[in-house]
This record gives structure tokens, C-alpha cells and sequence, in this order.
């Protein structure tokens, strides 16, 4: 699959200029074919000595993707991705969430508890939440304009709840952003992990892994749980495929023993 340095790069401008992928995803192709420059000039061989020097099957395939784009676009045969174990996202519990919903923040604690719960009721990426203008807000409709991925606008729906909660903050809130630092910039992504982390431990929850966006894998669980279908959970979500929100079906343990209990034939029939 050789390609020349001028090939690459217009590639890498399609995807900036054209298809309008964020810088994150661009720097994704760009370290993705440096690993490929290093250890190719083969799949096998590219593979191989990912393995060998300790990348997960998951990190391979993130690698593979990144690749894939490009030789598709080359009209190359692309290479197949491994076979990787499909772990449960991490999620927050029931009595975290209830946690969260009674705790009472002082002054400094307001901002981010809010956004915790903007989280949880929208299902937002952590970049959309902090993204987000005032004027995104339909307090009305109870609608939020967002700014997705590679610059996909959608409108994301909120609860009565959560209206609520953002017209307190909006009587507060004198800046363009809605949730900003105290001189009206955007916050910082680094800063809001230890803002929310230090929140949760305040409210006596553990901080699961991948904090941040653990927020929106509750919210797709318990989506999904509460009979929301999966294609409305791909428009909620804002994903590109439908694949990508039918990872969130596969069950939990105790959603499967559960429904044990109801579907099983022998309880049926005492």
C-alpha cells in the first residue's frame, strides 16, 4: 500500500477543508500514519509490531481506523481490524445518581454541578457542553442547539428539570458561554476533570474511569433501559452510525439476570 508524502497531504486537506473533521480526528490520522510509516510496509508487519510492543487490540483498531480512512480514499484494500473485547462503558450507579441530584454545592461548585447534570439529562460530549452559548438555549422548547462532531449541528432535547436548573444559571450568567470561568472564557477541559472529580468525591461517589465522558455512557444506559429506542438514541447522541449506539444494548449483568427472572419457564410455571 505505498503512498507518496503528497498523497497523504491531500488527504489530510479533504478531510480538514472539505468533510470538516475536528483537529482531534486529524491528528488521529496523522499519528495513526506515522506508526505506519514506522512499522509497515505491510498490514501483518504493521500489526505485528503494535503487538509486540504491548498496544491492546483496541488500540490497533483505533490505529486501523485512522488508516482505513486513507486507503479507502486511495482506493487501497483496507486493513482488517482485530478482534477486541467489548467491555461495559463505565457507567454511574443509581445511588451515585442520587447522590449527585441531592448533593448542595457551595458557591464554588455551582458551575460544575450543573454541568454534571447537564450531562446526565443530555448525554452531551464534554466539548459540546462546554461549547455552548447562551443563545443555544430554547428555554421554551426545551432544546439545545449543539455543534457536533466535524461540525454537525443537532438539537438535543432537555427536561423540565434541567430547565429549571439553566434558567437559575442564566439570571447569573452575564457571558456569551453558558458555562464559563469567571473572566468569560471557555473552560478548560484539564480543569473541568478536576472540578467534577473533586465534585464527586464531595458527594461521596467513587469517580469512575473515563469520568467525563461516563456521564454520557449513563445517559445512553439508562436510555436504553427506560425504553428509548436505539435509533433515537443515535440522534440524541449525535452518532455518524447506528452501530455506534447499539453498543450501548449490550446489556449489563443485572439487566440480563432481571429479565431472567420474568422470561424464565420454570418460574412461569410454579
Amino acid at each position: 500500500m505505498p503512498a507518496s508524502r503528497e498523497q497523504v497531504e491531500r488527504f489530510y486537506q479533504e478531510r480538514k477543508y472539505v468533510h470538516n473533521v475536528s483537529p482531534n480526528t486529524l491528528l488521529l490520522y496523522q499519528l495513526a500514519w506515522k506508526k505506519w510509516e514506522e512499522y509497515g510496509p505491510d498490514p501483518i508487519s504493521f500489526v505485528a509490531a503494535m503487538r509486540e510492543r504491548g498496544t491492546t487490540p483496541t488500540g490497533c483498531n483505533i490505529r486501523i481506523r485512522s488508516l482505513n480512512a486513507f486507503f479507502r480514499w486511495n482506493g487501497d484494500k483496507p486493513i482488517p481490524k482485530l478482534k477486541a473485547e467489548e467491555k461495559i462503558p463505565p457507567t454511574l450507579s443509581g445511588s451515585d445518581i442520587q447522590k449527585l441530584l441531592r448533593f448542595k454545592p457551595d458557591k464554588r461548585n455551582v458551575r460544575t454541578h450543573l454541568l454534571t447534570l447537564l450531562l446526565l439529562d443530555t448525554g452531551l460530549r464534554i466539548s459540546e457542553a462546554l461549547s455552548l452559548k447562551m443563545a443555544d438555549v430554547d428555554f421554551d422548547n426545551m432544546l439545545l442547539s449543539v455543534a457536533g462532531k466535524g461540525g454537525k449541528s443537532r438539537l438535543v432535547p432537555f427536561s423540565f428539570e434541567m430547565r429549571k436548573q439553566l434558567w437559575k444559571h442564566s439570571s447569573k450568567q452575564p457571558y456569551e458561554l453558558l458555562l464559563s470561568s469567571k473572566n468569560g472564557s471557555r473552560l478548560m477541559h484539564r480543569n473541568t476533570l478536576r472540578a467534577v472529580k473533586n465534585l464527586c468525591i464531595k458527594a461521596g461517589i467513587k469517580p469512575p474511569a473515563r469520568l467525563l465522558h461516563s456521564f454520557r455512557h449513563t445517559f445512553a444506559v439508562n436510555y436504553l433501559r427506560n425504553g428509548g429506542s436505539v435509533f433515537h438514541l443515535q440522534k440524541a447522541l449525535g452518532h455518524s452510525s447506528l452501530e455506534m449506539s447499539r453498543r450501548y444494548a449490550n446489556l449489563l449483568t443485572e439487566d440480563l439476570q432481571q429479565m431472567q427472572q420474568r422470561v424464565s419457564l420454570l418460574n412461569r410455571m410454579r
